[in-house]
């Protein structure tokens, strides 16, 4: 059992990059053990495939620096938020035993974004019950509740209730991001056109961690809303 400080979860590959891409490498960098769990492979993407995402996926893990990624494979566009799937992300989170889960966005355009907010939060709580049994390669599991669940803000701009600096990341963010080549901007692509892939879109994953810095004095940043008050021991400890 490998044990995580950070398990950040997506509902498709490149949900993390997208949404908390920089925290996870500042965290990386800052000696944190964080793994990547993707819920699905992609597979209904306009553009590319369910293979070329694996491998792109692949990719943006190295380039973050990850202790481990993996896929449940759950169906793109159809996974509910029931016993079946919540028990398999319970596995996940027991299996890792990570101090902090961060997921997909609490209200988003794609449904699965939603659907997988609510499906990890749920979890997580459930996760924490002893009389909830599972198993893993035949041993049983120890329950294991996060200390703190964050949901990342991905196409609709919620306001945050915490945001994380991650000014000196954004270059390895935008390098995790764009290992995803076929799903955006690429002037010479003959592939459908999608609201991720226009030129507007990429632009944005900058001018909005550079917006984002600049609401809090920094020079990029990423937004988190919370489902419990964060706390401090100090008004001082607050930037």
């Amino acid at each position: 059992m490998m044990k995580l400080d950070i398990l950040a979860i997506g509902a498709h590959p490149d949900d993390v990059e997208l949404g908390c891409g920089g925290t996870v490498a500042k965290e990386v960098a800052n000696g944190k053990k964080v793994g990547i769990l993707d819920l699905t492979r992609g597979e209904l993407g306009t553009r590319g495939t369910a293979e070329t995402r694996d491998q792109e996926a692949a990719d943006a893990a190295q380039i973050l620096g990850v202790a481990v990624r993996e896929n449940v494979a759950f169906a793109d566009g159809f996974f509910v938020n029931d016993k079946a799937h919540q028990l398999e992300v319970i596995k996940m989170i027991r299996k890792y035993q990570p101090e902090i889960v961060l997921c997909n966005a609490i209200d988003d355009r794609h449904i699965d974004h939603r659907k997988g907010s609510q499906l990890v939060s749920n979890a997580c709580f459930l996760s924490g019950l002893i009389k909830i049994e599972t198993e893993i390669n035949g041993k049983s599991q120890s329950s294991w509740r996060p200390k703190a669940v964050y949901h990342y803000i991905q196409w609709k701009d919620l306001k945050p209730d915490v945001v994380v600096d991650i000014t000196g990341f954004m270059e390895q963010k935008m390098a995790s991001v764009f290992a995803y080549k076929t799903q955006f901007y690429n002037p010479d692509s003959k592939e459908p056109e999608t609201p991720i892939s226009s030129k507007n879109f990429s632009d944005s994953i900058e001018y909005r961690a550079r917006n984002t810095g600049r609401m809090v004095g920094v020079e990029h940043a990423e937004g988190y809303t919370v489902e419990r008050f964060p706390a401090v021991e100090s008004l001082f400890d607050l930037k």
